[in-house]
C-alpha cells in the first residue's frame, strides 16, 4: 500500500502492460501501483514530482512519503482493503515532500484481481489539494472577515441590486438582509447630497470600477450618520460587471469629534464667539477682498470699562454672565457681513467690512456704546459696564492682521485715557507712543542687571526748626541714551508690565543701606520714606516679615522707614494689600498717605486706615496765598489729620510766603525746592553735614 516504505523494484521489472504503463507516466494526476506487501511496483512522474524524489530514489526501501501523524488513517484504510479490496477506498491523507513539506491530499485506492479472482496489486491514484487547500482557507477566512468585521459591507449585481450585507451592515444601519434583498442601494440615501454628487460618483465607479469618499446616508430609524464609503467592481472575463462591493465604516463619531476639535480651536468656549485665532484668520481675508473691491474695512477693538469691579465684587460666574450677554448685544448690533470676537478677557473686535464712508463707523460704534451701556440682569442685581474702542481703517492703516490689532489696541487706551464710554481712531502718533514705549520696556528689562537706577533724596523738615528729619528716596533711572530719567517716564510702563515688583524690592533694599550708612555716620534720628506701587501691595511683591528681619539684621529701627502709599489705595478693597500694610504697621513701620486731596477718598476711609503721615498734594500748595481758596483747603485738611492723630507733610514748597501761611496753619512738615531738591545720596551727605554744622555753630555763639 501507498504508506509503505517498502519501494525496492522499478516499473521496468514489472508484468505491468506497457500501453497501461504509458498511459500512467502522461497522466498529470500521482499514480502508484504497489503489492500486497505494500512495496512498490511502480510510481508514476506526476508522483515523484510531486513528492520531489528522482526514479531512483523513489524505490528507496528508506523514503516515508507518508505523514507520521497519519497512523490511524493508514488503519483506517487497511481495515477497509482487507473487508473488501475491490471496492475503492476514497479518504484525505498527508504526505511529506522530500524537503519535510507537508503535502494535504486526496487518495483513492483499489485491489486489482489475479486470474484466480484474488488481489494482484492496488493501484492508488492521489490528488495534490495543496492549492485547493489553499483556496479553501482563504475563502474560509474571507468568510469570516466578511462576517466578523467591524465594517459593514455590501455585496451587489451588475444591476445595483443588494444581494447580501454582512453583520457589521446590520448593527450600523440597522437593517436586516431580507429589508434590504433586490432593493437598489438608495434606499439608504440621506437626502443630504444632490443629484450632482452622485453622477460625479457613479461616473467615476463606470470610468475606474472604484470610488472612496464621505458620505451621509440614513440609518433605519432615520439618524443620519456619516460614513467613508469603498466601492470596488468584480468583472467577468468578458469585461462586463458582475458584483459591485461597497465596504464602508460608521466616521460620525470622528465628525463629531473633529467638530469639537474646530470649535474649541476657532470658537470661545464662554460666548460661542470666533476667537482670536480664527479672528485673525477673517481679518486677513477680509484684508485681501477690499483689494479686489477697492472698499475699506475697519477694525473695532473693544473694551469693557469696570468689568474687573463686577468681576471683583460679585464673582467670576457672574462675570461669565456679562461676557456672554454684551456678545449676544454686540452680535445683534453688527450687520451680518461683519465679524464678532472675543479676544480675551474683557476684550471684543469687530471687523466692519466693505465701509463706503466714515458715518457708517460712527454709526456703528454709538450703536455698539449704546448696547454696552444697557444695565446687565445677573443673578440678583444688575450690573453697568460702559466700553472704550479703538478704530483702526485697512488698508489705509496697515495690512498686517497682527498690525491692525495693535493699530486698534492703542486707539482703544487712547478712549479710555479720553474719559471712556466713546471711541477714538488711531493717528501715526499712537503708533510713534507704541514704539517708544516698546523700547523703554526692552531698556527696563536689563536697567537693574546693568546698574542703571540710582536713587535720590529729598529732604522734609521740620517747619517750625527747618531741621532736615526725614528724607524721601526718589528713583531716577540713568538711561544709557536719554540720560537721566524722571520716574514718571518709566514707573507707570513697569506697574503695567509687573517689572514694579523687581524694581520695588531693589529700592527697598538700596534706601536700607543707605540709611544705614546714614547712621553709622551719626544721623540716628533720621527717617527715610520710600514710595510703594498699589501693585506690590496686591501681587505678594512685599513680605513684611521677610523686610523687618532685614532691618534688624542692619540695626535700623523698623519706625525709621516711612511707606508711602498713594490716597486712592485707601478705597482699595483688595484684602491682601490691606492685610500687608497693617502686618507692615503691627512691625512698627511707619505709612505715609502721598497726594492727599487729588483722590476720591472719605473721612471714612481715613479714619479706619492706621497712618502716621498724610501728605498734602503739592497741586494745593502750587497757588498757595494768604487769600486764596488753597489756604482753606489746606488749614482744613490739617485740622482733619490732627484730629486724628496723624502728622501733616506738605509736598512742593517753593517760596517762603507758602512756608509761613503752613506754619501759621499748623502744618508739621514741609519738602520742596525752597529747602533743597532731590540729591544724590553723597550730596545729601554733604547737606546733612552742613546742618549739623551750623547747628554747632549756633550753639557756640
Amino acid at each position: 500500500m501507498v504508506n509503505s516504505c517498502q519501494h525496492s523494484t522499478p516499473a521496468s521489472n514489472t508484468d505491468i502492460d506497457e500501453q497501461l504503463l504509458t498511459i500512467y507516466d502522461a497522466t498529470p494526476v500521482p499514480m502508484v501501483l504497489s503489492r500486497t506487501d505494500g512495496s512498490f511496483e511502480y510510481a508514476n512522474p506526476a508522483l515523484r514530482q510531486m513528492l520531489g524524489y528522482s526514479e531512483a530514489e523513489i524505490y528507496s526501501p528508506h523514503i516515508i512519503i507518508s505523514h507520521p501523524d497519519e497512523a490511524e488513517v493508514n488503519q483506517q484504510i487497511r481495515a477497509a482493503l482487507q473487508n473488501d479490496p475491490f471496492t475503492p477506498v476514497r479518504i484525505e491523507k498527508r504526505y511529506l515532500h522530500k524537503s519535510g513539506r507537508v503535502i494535504p491530499g486526496y487518495l483513492t485506492i483499489v485491489a486489482e484481481p489475479d486470474s484466480s479472482g484474488n488481489v494482484k496489486r492496488f493501484i492508488s491514484q492521489i490528488v495534490d489539494q495543496t492549492e485547493q487547500k489553499k483556496n479553501n482557507d482563504q475563502l474560509l477566512l474571507s468568510s469570516l472577515v466578511y462576517k466578523n468585521s467591524s465594517e459593514g459591507m455590501m455585496v451587489s449585481d451588475a444591476n445595483n441590486q443588494i444581494l447580501d450585507i454582512n453583520p457589521a451592515f446590520t448593527e450600523i444601519t440597522g437593517y436586516s438582509l431580507p429589508e434590504l434583498q433586490g432593493k437598489n442601494p438608495r434606499y439608504l440615501s440621506s437626502g443630504r447630497h444632490s443629484a450632482t454628487f452622485y453622477s460625479k460618483m457613479w461616473n467615476t465607479i463606470e470610468l475606474s470600477g472604484c470610488w472612496s469618499g464621505e458620505i451621509w446616508n440614513k440609518r433605519k430609524n432615520g439618524e443620519i450618520y456619516a460614513e467613508w464609503l469603498v466601492i470596488n467592481t468584480i468583472y467577468n472575463e468578458d469585461g462586463s460587471v458582475y458584483r459591485r462591493v461597497a465596504l464602508f465604516s460608521d466616521i460620525s463619531k470622528k465628525k463629531e469629534a473633529e467638530a469639537l476639535i474646530l470649535q474649541q480651536a476657532n470658537y470661545d468656549l464662554l460666548t460661542e464667539l470666533p476667537n482670536r485665532r480664527l479672528f485673525l484668520e477673517s481679518l486677513k481675508l477680509e484684508n485681501r477682498k477690499t483689494k479686489d473691491s477697492g472698499l475699506s474695512g475697519a477694525l473695532l477693538f473693544i473694551n469693557l470699562d469696570h468689568f474687573k469691579e463686577v468681576n471683583d465684587a460679585l464673582g467670576h460666574d457672574q462675570g461669565d454672565i456679562l461676557l456672554k450677554e454684551i456678545a449676544k448685544r454686540l452680535t445683534r448690533t453688527i450687520r451680518d457681513s461683519d465679524l464678532a470676537a472675543r479676544l480675551s478677557g474683557d476684550e471684543f473686535a469687530i471687523i466692519l467690512s466693505a465701509i463706503g464712508s466714515p458715518r457708517k463707523i460712527e454709526k456703528i460704534a454709538n450703536s455698539i456704546l449704546s448696547a454696552i451701556e444697557k444695565p446687565v440682569q445677573l443673578a440678583n442685581e444688575q450690573a453697568f459696564v460702559t466700553g472704550s474702542i479703538g478704530i483702526t481703517l485697512f488698508p489705509d492703516d496697515g495690512v498686517k492682521p497682527s498690525q491692525l490689532l495693535q493699530n486698534a489696541d492703542q486707539a482703544m487706551y487712547a478712549a479710555k485715557k479720553a474719559g471712556q464710554n466713546r471711541y477714538h481712531y488711531f493717528t501715526p502718533a499712537m503708533q510713534e507712543q507704541a514704539l517708544t514705549r516698546s523700547n523703554t520696556l526692552r531698556d527696563l528689562r536689563y536697567a537693574i542687571e546693568r546698574h542703571q537706577f540710582e536713587l535720590y533724596y529729598q529732604p522734609i523738615v521740620d517747619l517750625k526748626t527747618g531741621k532736615i528729619i526725614k528724607l524721601e528716596a526718589l528713583i531716577r533711572w540713568h538711561h544709557p541714551v536719554n540720560g537721566l530719567t524722571a520716574p514718571d517716564q518709566f514707573i507707570p510702563l513697569a506697574e503695567d508690565t509687573g517689572m514694579i515688583l523687581r524694581i520695588g524690592e531693589w529700592v527697598f533694599h538700596t534706601a536700607a543701606k543707605q540709611l544705614q550708612a546714614w547712621r553709622k555716620l551719626g544721623f540716628s534720628d533720621l527717617e527715610l520714606s520710600i514710595n510703594v506701587s498699589p501693585l506690590q501691595l496686591r501681587n505678594d511683591g512685599i513680605q513684611a516679615d521677610d523686610w523687618a528681619l532685614q532691618l534688624e539684621k542692619m540695626a535700623i529701627p523698623k519706625d525709621a522707614m516711612v511707606i508711602e502709599i498713594t490716597e486712592n489705595l485707601l478705597m482699595d478693597h483688595n484684602q491682601r494689600a490691606r492685610s500687608v500694610l497693617e502686618s507692615l504697621h503691627q512691625d512698627r513701620f511707619k505709612i505715609a498717605i502721598d497726594d492727599f486731596g487729588t483722590g476720591y477718598s472719605s473721612l471714612a476711609y481715613l479714619q479706619d486706615f492706621s497712618a502716621d503721615f498724610l501728605k498734602i498734594d503739592q497741586t494745593f500748595i502750587r497757588n498757595l496765598t494768604s487769600t486764596s481758596n488753597d489756604t482753606a483747603l489746606c488749614e482744613a485738611i490739617i485740622v482733619m489729620a490732627h484730629k486724628l492723630g496723624i502728622k501733616v507733610i506738605a509736598e512742593g514748597i517753593e517760596t517762603e510766603e507758602q512756608q509761613n501761611i503752613l506754619i501759621n496753619a499748623g502744618c508739621d512738615y514741609g519738602q520742596g525746592w525752597l529747602f533743597a531738591k532731590a540729591l544724590p545720596a553723597d550730596e545729601l551727605t554733604k547737606l546733612l553735614r552742613q546742618q549739623v554744622a551750623v547747628s554747632c555753630y549756633g550753639a557756640n555763639i
